[in-house]
């Protein structure tokens, strides 16, 4: 009997989290609610498509801009880093100064920014393009749920509406390689930004007629420092990863510090707001709920095994397999479908399972597919990659939907908005690192491996030992013997960090599966 009584409060408990926030004036019809939910989706899916259209672009990119290997991994990293460090501060703005306008702002921005990144003639304008995009990303992603909870307050249309929502970041993942394949099948790499303009346009219709404006009625201040200090935190780590990859040298162990102790102060910070009775930016008591922190771990960790594959795939198919990118994205589509199909398949079957137990099988999912690339997919063998990746999809499906419930419904719901904020962010910073540490892995193993002729010499060398595309382009200007030796070379050191960085996923996968099962084990009952 106790049991079923701590069901029934459990249930009541998640159905209060998902309680919304005041919404000015009168809630929208039916008809209105649902078309409000198709203008939202197309913000996500203009994030989850960025986050993976760029990779099929990094080939092309490579030869026309020469970027070094750092500056590679800054342009396809700092977007989402700039957006992961902003999204709770916009999450708070957008309470303060309304949803809706915030959504708009940043829709506007990131269409004009868009375009100014397609015409980039270096490096260093894509990345400070990319930077922006980055800003203008954060004001979209807090908003949308945060409208979502506002507009649908039944408790059934709310969950197929948060469904569709989380939904459809994984079919953004599925349509960027598509997406990406066909354009630079017929245009140059700038066009896979353009692909912003007609991807918001409807948002920037639709908006002002079908979505409610909302605000929080008693908003928190907006704190510089504290925005500071999570930049401060996340900027100076992540380069230092990128540079321990480069260089293997201390000169990366200064930026890790300064990363460490900037986080270090800014949860203090948090904390003292707290104890003075002013509203931090984040509310640092959310992470004493077990049940919230170790399923924002493992968010976080799918979508670092996610990316990370994706970064590796996207570029063995086209410069190692020698596909076309179109090719490459329809190789890739079974995979990312099977990350929507697993999503969308959970839902009912929680209804029967334990969610923590499908988390954990997600997890292990993730790391079985990282197993089939290390044990047959070393050398460079298509079928068990491409077999990888779809086992990895469906874990990541799996465990990154349903652990999104259980982050919201783990607090208590005074601070569902807040949960849901740091549940982004948590995918953003898992797409951020998934690229980082993967890729500077990778990128490490390529320069340790990479044989460049004695003849070749400058620029040319330099780009050949540090990145893949550069080798292509360098072997233009040698003949035929010396070229072949280089792309021979080239492609055997780029896939020489498989093998590690499938190691790494495996132990990464495994113990986020035992960290979930273990901590989110079903209590005895009383």
């Amino acid at each position: 009997m106790t049991t079923s009584v701590t069901k029934r409060e459990r249930f009541a408990e998640s159905e209060a989290v998902l309680r919304p926030d005041p919404v000015r004036g009168k809630q929208p019809g039916a008809g209105r609610r649902w078309l409000a939910l198709g203008a939202l989706m197309f913000p996500v899916l203009l994030i989850a498509v960025d986050n993976t259209v760029l990779s099929f672009a990094v080939p092309s990119l490579s030869l026309a801009l020469q970027p070094s290997g750092t500056e590679l991994l800054w342009i396809i990293d700092v977007y989402a880093l700039v957006l992961a460090g902003l999204l709770v501060p916009m999450g708070s703005i957008g309470d303060r100064i309304g949803r809706r306008r915030l959504l708009l702002i940043g829709a506007t921005g990131f269409a004009l920014v868009s375009v100014l990144a397609s015409f980039a003639t270096n490096a260093g304008q894509l990345i400070g393009a990319r930077a922006l995009l980055g800003v203008f990303g954060a004001m979209l992603m807090p908003a949308t749920l945060s409208l979502i909870r506002n507009i649908f307050t039944d408790p059934t249309e709310r969950r197929t509406a948060i469904a569709v929502w989380a939904a459809a970041f994984s079919g953004g993942a599925a349509l960027g390689p598509l997406a990406g394949g066909l354009l630079l099948e017929h245009f140059e790499w700038g066009a896979v930004f353009l692909l912003a303009v007609p991807m918001l346009l409807p948002l920037l219709v639709l908006a002002p007629l079908v979505l409610p404006e909302s605000k929080d009625p008693k908003p928190a201040a907006v704190d510089p420092a504290s925005i500071l200090l999570v930049m401060a935190a996340m900027v100076p780590f992540v380069y230092g990863i990128k540079e321990f990859a480069h260089d293997g040298g201390p000169a990366a162990l200064l930026p890790l510090a300064v990363g460490l102790v900037a986080g270090a102060l800014f949860v203090r910070r948090q904390l003292h707001r707290q104890r003075t009775g002013k509203a931090p930016m984040l509310d640092m008591s959310l992470f004493r709920h077990k049940a919230f922190s170790v399923s924002l771990a493992a968010n976080l960790l799918s979508i670092f095994s996610l990316v990370g594959f994706i970064y590796f795939m996207s570029q063995h198919l086209q410069l190692v397999a020698g596909r076309t990118p179109l090719e490459a994205g329809m190789l890739m589509l079974p995979g990312l479908a099977l990350t929507i199909v697993a999503g969308l398949v959970t839902v009912p079957v929680v209804r029967r399972i334990r969610p923590a137990h499908v988390v954990t099988a997600g997890l292990l999912l993730n790391m079985s597919g990282y197993a089939v690339v290390l044990l047959f997919g070393q050398g460079g063998e298509l079928w068990a990659l491409l077999l990888g990746f779809a086992i990895v999809g469906s874990g990541v499906g799996a465990a990154e939907t349903i652990s999104n419930d259980l982050i919201l419904a783990s607090v208590p719901a005074p601070q569902a908005g807040a949960a849901s904020a740091i549940s982004e962010t948590a995918y953003e910073v898992g797409s951020v690192m998934g690229t980082a540490v993967l890729g500077s892995i990778l990128t490490a193993a390529y320069r340790s491996a990479v044989e460049v002729p004695a003849t070749l010499a400058g620029d040319a060398a330099r780009q050949a030992s540090e990145t893949l595309g550069g080798a292509i382009d360098a072997a233009k200007v040698l003949p035929a013997e010396q070229a072949e030796a280089l792309l021979e070379s080239a492609r055997h050191a780029f896939d020489s960090g498989v093998g590690m960085t499938s190691a790494i996923g495996m132990v990464l996968m495994l113990a986020a599966a035992v960290m979930v099962a273990v901590v989110l084990r079903k209590p005895k009952a009383a």
